[in-house]
């Protein structure tokens, strides 16, 4: 929990001004809310499991109540791959949309990537390395079929 988001639940529990102040501040002093921390983690959750771009770690960290300079020091420690990232989700997701005409399939695919935070060209990049893998064969299913003499 961030220190804005259990601001707000002590608000919801009657506290007010200085008692709210005091908590957080004991809170802090026993390590309980470290804003740092939390967006260290939720950067890290957000890039490995949510396969997320930058520009929406950005937004949920804000969204959580972390303070800018702190999302900022979280996103810093971030390597530079979202392309990369980008490219690994729009494979596995090109897979799937195969049936779909081209123009179709990038629109979807570009959507799904702007969606997960991912900034306009690098989405466009990705949607179209992936698509034509996809469609070209670049990267297969683990069937080959061979001529046999």
């Amino acid at each position: 929990m961030s220190i804005s988001e259990a601001r707000t639940v002590l608000k919801t529990h009657g506290l007010v001004g200085t008692q709210i102040d005091d908590v957080l501040d004991d809170f802090n002093r026993r390590g309980y809310l470290d804003d740092a921390a939390l967006a260290r983690q939720l950067v890290e959750s957000g890039t490995q499991r949510k396969g997320q771009g930058r520009v929406a770690l950005s937004r949920a960290l804000s969204q959580r109540g972390i303070p800018r300079d702190v999302i900022n020091a979280a996103l810093d420690e971030l390597p530079d791959d979202d392309a990369e990232r980008a490219l690994d989700f729009a494979r596995t997701k090109a897979r799937s949309l195969s049936r779909l005409d081209q123009e179709t399939a990038l629109r979807r695919l570009v959507g799904q990537l702007s969606r997960r935070g991912y900034n306009g060209s690098v989405a466009m990049t990705a949607a179209k390395t992936a698509l034509a893998e996809a469609t070209f064969g670049g990267r297969t299913s683990g069937v080959r079929f061979v001529d046999s003499d």
